[in-house]
């Protein structure tokens, strides 16, 4: 009897839960927007952030775990997740981005570089949407709570 009390009460706490508290952004790479644009033409949001980053770190966990901005980005934009100190190369728009080192132990993905940089400087995070041709149309670099962030891509929409 007391298992299937336990059983109950632990159905009911699943089932009783936000039926998009699981919900996480569809996260796309560089190399995939070539072919998902083929299918379906859709503006882009790039996340430029960092690890040491502490307002990044804030908004993946609070404004992109947003049950309306995951809905709105899933359903009108390919979000791609840019770390800017990526030391991979990365292949998009017919280019290869390749890691610059800046120091020692330091350095910055070019593609990052081109995305990121707003008034001759790059500050993290960044958010930079472009256009089914690449182009940018729109960088945002400071931290954003979600309700600015929807204004900003139903504006962009």
């Amino acid at each position: 009897m007391r298992i299937s009390l336990n059983i109950i009460l632990i159905l009911s706490t699943v089932l009783l839960l936000p039926k998009n508290s699981f919900s996480q952004i569809k996260l796309f790479q560089f190399e995939q927007i070539d072919s998902l644009m083929k299918v379906e033409k859709r503006k882009i949001v790039v996340f430029i952030h960092t690890d040491w980053c502490k307002y990044c770190a804030t908004m993946k966990h609070t404004t992109f775990k947003k049950d309306s901005v995951i809905e709105f980005l899933n359903k009108h934009f390919y979000f791609i997740d840019l770390n800017a100190e990526e030391k991979l190369n990365i292949n998009f728009n017919k280019h290869t981005f390749k890691y610059k080192p800046t120091g020692a132990s330091t350095g910055i993905n070019e593609l990052a570089e081109q995305l990121g940089t707003v008034d001759g400087k790059i500050s993290y995070p960044t958010l930079c949407f472009l256009n089914s041709e690449y182009e940018i149309i729109f960088q945002y670099n400071q931290y954003i709570n979600s309700t600015q962030l929807l204004g900003i891509l139903a504006r962009l929409k």
